[in-house]
């Protein structure tokens, strides 16, 4: 039976991760930041994995760090290499991301998440503690940064970011899911009633600056990014976080814009296969698997005017490279 048919009938907790190992500078958990070692498995559906592939890119961090990028539809062994030749990674030389996970933990009881970083040479997983991860991302593998990469998680302001995010988290890209996969009503009402509290208050607070802390791009609004990217696709119907859609609070829409035409956010976002993946995966609350054509996807081009409030998207460094 797939896992995914009882969304929606059971309580929603966010299982914690279970593999926190990290890769430092110093290798004091036994990984040492090391260009070519690791392997970076994402989903392009998945907002948590979509943190690392913007922090990778903004980073230019693609020739030290490889990636791996799962089939959005799962099964039921989950994230799967089906885009690959032959249905496997071309690195690995596997076909499912469980692999990885029992080579690190035989029998391993929990859930195969993404993002996942895995160590090459010897197939295992490292780690899936996606918090950490892009964090150590910033500050462990600073030797790999490109020339210019921008500091996203400065120190004078870590402790204001930590509170943001941790706000953020809870409310809004948990949230969210707190909402969709509620199986009682009241768990339902609670979860919708956070979410646009807090998008409220986010949006008042970014109505008179451009970024979430300070003048730059830092983690808290990537982190911020990747759930309202999906919003109207998937969450204003899905999860059913239908108060109102991102386009029609002026705020939130132009933030959003701004980052999406920002190098390295937009051109890592897939709205096929965000759409594909929650519609088509989540049966519990979707059993048709129907997936919607909506919603019209043009307006993300178009000017948000959030120029006028300064900042400077890179701070001292610079923008990737175009792709």
């Amino acid at each position: 039976m797939n896992g995914n048919d009882s969304l929606g009938k059971r309580k929603f907790k966010r299982s914690r991760s279970h593999f926190a190992d990290r890769i430092t500078a110093d290798g004091q958990d036994g990984w040492p930041v090391e260009a070519g070692r690791y392997r970076l498995v994402v989903s392009l559906a998945c907002p948590w994995a979509s943190r690392a592939l913007v922090v990778r890119r903004l980073l230019g961090l693609e020739d030290a760090l490889s990636l791996a990028v799962t089939d959005p539809i799962q099964d039921d062994r989950s994230w799967r290499f089906t885009l690959d030749p032959d249905d496997r990674d071309p690195v690995l030389g596997i076909r499912y991301l469980s692999e990885a996970y029992d080579a690190r933990e035989t029998g391993y009881p929990g859930g195969v998440s993404v993002p996942a970083i895995v160590d090459v040479p010897t197939g295992k997983l490292v780690t899936n503690d996606f918090p950490q991860l892009t964090l150590d991302l910033m500050t462990e593998w600073t030797a790999l940064h490109r020339a210019g990469a921008p500091d996203l998680y400065p120190e004078p302001l870590r402790d204001e970011i930590d509170a943001v995010m941790e706000d953020v988290y809870r409310d809004v890209n948990n949230g969210v899911y707190r909402a969709g996969f509620a199986a009682k009503q009241s768990d339902y009402e609670d979860a919708y009633r956070d979410v646009f509290a807090r998008l409220d208050a986010l949006s008042e607070r970014l109505a008179g600056q451009r970024y979430l802390v300070g003048d730059t791009i830092t983690e808290a609004d990537i982190r911020l990014f990747t759930t309202l990217v999906r919003f109207d696709a998937v969450y204003h119907g899905h999860f059913k976080c239908n108060r109102n859609k991102l386009t029609e609070d002026p705020v939130l829409w132009a933030y959003t814009r701004d980052l999406f035409q920002t190098p390295g956010f937009g051109d890592t976002v897939d709205f096929d296969h965000i759409k594909r993946h929650y519609y088509e995966v989540h049966t519990g609350i979707n059993p048709t698997a129907i997936v919607p054509l909506g919603p019209d996807l043009s307006g993300w081009e178009t000017p948000h005017g959030r120029e006028r409030l300064g900042g400077r998207p890179f701070g001292d460094g610079t923008p990737p490279a175009p792709r």
